[in-house]
């Protein structure tokens, strides 16, 4: 089973960034699962979801305490969260980020994952040049595909576009896509592996 724990703030599209992630593992014929944990539900506050993939039935409904993937949409929930906890230590982090770790303060934590299983990529920028806006939420699920080979873009293109459908579909693709792009250049520089069941 891969576990992924989702860091937003309120109104970002944490939800749907989520259940979208399910829906691509679906399309590949995966078991999936995806629900938010919402503490005081309002716009700007920290949120957190889950996502849960395997090639059988999961029956687990708890929160992820110690998860195989951290995706962070907003690098300042850092200094107001213990975003790292319980993170395996053979597990993948994405920063939604134009800074490098260290200007982030997470250098440290980023050097104790496996080389290149971590990555930060500008999401909300490159959101902002497809759909005029920067919800970051397609870009970083591009962004996890690339990174960690779990989904294939294909299955993150459908995900999407069920999400989004139209011409708001096609923007977020094109920002998923970049992200994509942008992720893999990054890892072939690192030389990371696919991440595995």
């Amino acid at each position: 089973m891969f576990e992924i724990r989702v860091h937003w703030r309120g109104g970002q599209g944490v939800v749907t960034a989520a259940e979208m992630l399910s829906v691509a593992a679906f399309l590949k014929g995966r078991h999936a699962q995806a629900f938010p944990s919402f503490g005081s539900e309002r716009t700007g506050a920290p949120v957190i979801a889950f996502c849960r993939v395997d090639d059988h039935e999961i029956r687990l409904r708890e929160p992820i305490a110690e998860p195989d993937c951290l995706i962070v949409q907003d690098p300042t929930l850092f200094r107001v969260a213990d975003v790292f906890a319980g993170l395996k230590p053979t597990g993948w982090l994405i920063v939604n980020t134009n800074h490098d770790f260290a200007t982030l303060g997470i250098a440290e934590q980023a050097n104790r994952l496996p080389p290149g299983h971590a990555v930060a990529v500008p999401a909300s920028e490159i959101a902002k040049r497809h759909i005029g806006r920067p919800l970051a939420n397609a870009a970083l699920l591009g962004a996890f595909a690339a990174l960690t080979g779990l989904l294939q873009f294909d299955g993150v293109k459908k995900a999407i576009e069920e999400a989004f459908p139209g011409r708001i579909g096609e923007i977020n693709v094109a920002a998923a896509q970049e992200a994509y792009a942008w992720v893999l250049a990054a890892k072939e520089t690192a030389g990371a592996p696919a991440a595995t069941l």
